[in-house]
């Protein structure tokens, strides 16, 4: 945890509300997201018991499994969940358009929009990856057949999990920790877990405080969990007899009906409170304005939806149940690449963000007072435009001489530090030599070179291109990590 969000956290217990740790929103926010709210069967592995499903807040669709230790019962609710998501994933299939690639020698096609699924935890991520690992693989025909559907579900839910594990990425959110990006509570990160608690401190009812919000929260019989694990005290007493009934009721029709319906309505009252909170946590996040480089992160996520769309088009089979040594590898750079992105994206839109980083010595905030924006070296082959600039600060410059400094107010350039001079009031004169982002001209467009009196922000954080590294192709994987992969049919 950092210094700035531990004061924001204890912030938030004095003053009995959540507090912001962001000015901007981070994430994309669809203006048509997937809402779902799953439910588990406590004591089997992953055995969904009911979900909540919807676009909008009065749509929700109850999907249930009557008898979850019933296998076909489990694939037949697979099937039900394919029938809502499998056309709200092709409702985004419609335009496209070009992106410029090669340095604009080609271009290639996405989609102008793309799908996202939001759920309450990062539990139901979870429940979202393992119910795809388990459907993914299964079949139309041959021993326990299931709907054509269910095995195209299975591809397009370990599409969503792992695009989850991809810093920055919007395409499969938990609502927790989307708002706990943007605001600190005063409890801690693993009862951050709990969504009915996260919005207690965000939005506490009129004459209460958040931690009196989070208290209230925590009573089952008042908000019930957010899933998919539900309460043991409502499994034992409610949800364990409804189902012996369902199941003693198999030759009467009428009754079997009627024990469904109690099923149901036991089911949906569990559910509907996290259905109302989830989109009450969906209107707190639209409330705040989107950075700028959100839109380019989520173009990533179109382009990662467009390329799946066109594997599964083209009869792709599903994804492996394990990497091999050279996926993995690369799976592992891109995670890492991501991440360092994100942060840094993060930083550069985010004054709050970008705090963090100059408490950490990465960045500093001072006041340009002098500029020499005609300076020209020709010490080289040829004349270069080098603007100069002195800058001022009462912050640490731990940045040595030699140093490339950026500027979120202009990411295209760097400045590098030619002095850094300690002043006897505190005060560090650092004197920088700037590049880039000017044209190829000698002379500065306005506004290219920070003014005189403008304040600005250096950093060593740079939002500029990561090379990736360089691996053998998965059929030259060396014997010591496995050899090839073996090519076999899944």
């Amino acid at each position: 945890m950092s210094t700035l969000r531990a004061l924001a956290r204890a912030q938030a217990v004095a003053a009995g509300r959540a507090q912001p740790v962001a000015t901007v929103r981070h994430l994309h926010l669809s203006d048509r997201p997937l809402v779902l709210v799953p439910l588990a069967l406590a004591g089997e592995a992953n055995a969904p018991l009911a979900a909540l499903v919807g676009t909008a807040p009065d749509e929700a669709r109850l999907l249930l499994v009557p008898q979850p230790r019933n296998r076909d019962q489990r694939f037949a609710f697979a099937a039900e969940l394919a029938g809502v998501l499998l056309p709200y994933l092709d409702s985004f299939r419609g335009g496209t358009e070009a992106v410029a690639v090669d340095r604009g020698r080609d271009v290639r096609h996405r989609y102008v929009d793309a799908p996202q699924l939001l759920v309450p935890n990062p539990a139901g991520i979870t429940f979202l990856r393992l119910f795809g690992r388990s459907t993914r693989f299964r079949r139309p025909d041959g021993d326990h057949p299931v709907h054509p559907s269910v095995p195209v579900l299975g591809r397009w839910l370990t599409f969503f999990a792992e695009r989850a594990e991809q810093p920055g990425s919007a395409a499969l959110v938990a609502l927790t920790d989307a708002l706990t990006l943007h605001w600190a509570t005063g409890q801690s990160a693993v009862e951050d877990l709990h969504l009915p608690a996260v919005l207690g401190w965000l939005d506490p009812p009129p004459g209460s405080t958040g931690a009196e919000a989070a208290a209230r929260a925590e009573d089952p019989a008042v908000c019930p969990p957010a899933g998919p694990a539900t309460d043991p005290d409502f499994d034992n007493h409610r949800l364990a007899p409804a189902i012996e009934a369902y199941a003693a009721a198999e030759d009467d029709p009428v009754a079997r009906a009627a024990a469904y319906d109690v099923l149901a309505g036991l089911l949906r009252d569990q559910l509907a409170p996290t259905w109302e909170l989830m989109w009450r946590g969906v209107g707190l996040l639209r409330a705040v304005p989107p950075g700028a480089r959100v839109a380019g992160r989520w173009a990533g996520d179109r382009d990662a939806f467009t390329a799946h769309a066109e594997h599964v088009d083209a009869g792709g089979g599903p994804q492996p149940r394990r990497d091999g040594a050279v996926a993995a590898a690369l799976r592992l750079q891109r995670l890492e690449r991501a991440l360092t992105g994100w942060a840094v994206q993060r930083a550069y839109d985010d004054p709050l963000v970008m705090a963090e980083h100059r408490l950490a010595g990465e960045a500093f905030v001072g006041e340009v007072t002098l500029a020499d924006p005609k300076r020209v070296d020709d010490s080289g082959r040829r004349p270069v435009l080098r603007p100069r600039i002195q800058v001022v600060t009462t912050e640490p410059v731990p940045m040595p001489v030699g140093a490339t400094l950026f500027s979120p107010a202009r990411p295209g350039q760097k400045a590098t530090v030619v002095f850094v001079t300690p002043g006897a009031d505190g005060k560090t004169d650092v004197v920088l030599e700037l590049s880039g982002g000017m044209g190829r001209g000698l002379t500065a467009p306005a506004g290219s070179v920070p003014e005189v009196g403008e304040r600005i922000c250096l950093t060593s954080l740079s939002d500029g291109f990561l090379p990736g590294g360089a691996f053998p192709a998965p059929e030259e994987t060396p014997w010591t990590h496995g050899g090839p992969p073996e090519q076999h049919a899944e």
